[in-house]
């Protein structure tokens, strides 16, 4: 009984999600065409409004730790969901993400997405995304403020193990900025894949900077033994067994 009043309280959650992203998108539109602060501010409204909505509607609070960085610098964050998104975005004041390519054609989220400087990719094609990526840092038009990327490249569930990529190492070095580490135990809560958004305490976690100089091979694990530790911290936290996550999910 329990499960099923979940999966309508989220079906709600879901629907009325993207109307608001209808609706936000449509009265921020006049001032993000004249000003890019237009558009940073309708993505953080946006942003906050789903966490309320989402704690009104399926009982899941949702926690920001640590020390939100600011200025020009590398978010390097755990990508669960799209929760951990929202969730940045709303905190950051410049965030820009470095996306699939096929984000840039969905309605409204794809053009507030490069009007805040998103850099979009084509996934599978290695070499072409990290040459698009680096243009992207490089190119004087881009707009100042936090790159977030994913180092392992997509979303991956709870307890699974999947390797860091080398665009972030890349990043790292073309840049020369430091590199926050950001972790995350939300995809208990609300899975990569399925409605079902269950009631508890998500968090994403500031972490401390990691300073630019580094080799690959000693910030590569740095970066994946930061993530990794309190991204499992975090998820003994939320209640859940190691035996229970795959189970999470597949939204069962």
């Amino acid at each position: 009984m329990m499960i099923a009043l979940h999966y309508v309280r989220s079906v709600i959650f879901i629907v009325q999600m993207y109307l608001a992203m209808l609706v936000a998108g449509a009265v921020f539109l006049p001032w993000a065409v004249v000003s890019r602060q237009g558009a940073y501010s309708a993505v953080r409204f946006y942003s906050r409004y789903v966490r309320w909505s989402l704690r009104l509607i399926c009982g899941l609070q949702s926690e920001v730790r640590g020390t939100v960085p600011t200025g020009e610098v590398v978010i390097a964050s755990k990508h669960q969901s799209f929760l951990d998104i929202i969730m940045i975005v709303s905190v950051v004041d410049r965030p820009k993400f470095i996306m699939k390519n096929s984000l840039r054609y969905m309605p409204i989220l794809g053009w507030y997405a490069l009007r805040i400087g998103c850099v979009s990719v084509r996934r599978g094609h290695r070499a072409e995304a990290i040459h698009a990526m680096m243009d992207a840092v490089h190119d004087g038009n881009a707009p100042a403020g936090q790159l977030i990327i994913f180092p392992q490249g997509t979303r991956v569930a709870p307890g699974a193990v999947l390797p860091y990529k080398v665009g972030a190492l890349v990043i790292y070095e073309e840049t020369g900025q430091s590199c926050v580490p950001v972790a995350a135990n939300v995809g208990l809560f609300w899975p990569r894949q399925g409605m079902l958004r269950r009631p508890g305490l998500a968090i994403i976690e500031f972490l401390a900077p990691i300073p630019p100089g580094l080799d690959r091979a000693r910030f590569r694990a740095t970066l994946e033994q930061v993530i990794e530790s309190r991204s499992n911290a975090l998820m003994l936290e939320g209640g859940f067994a190691a035996n229970e996550l795959s189970a999470i999910d597949r939204g069962a």
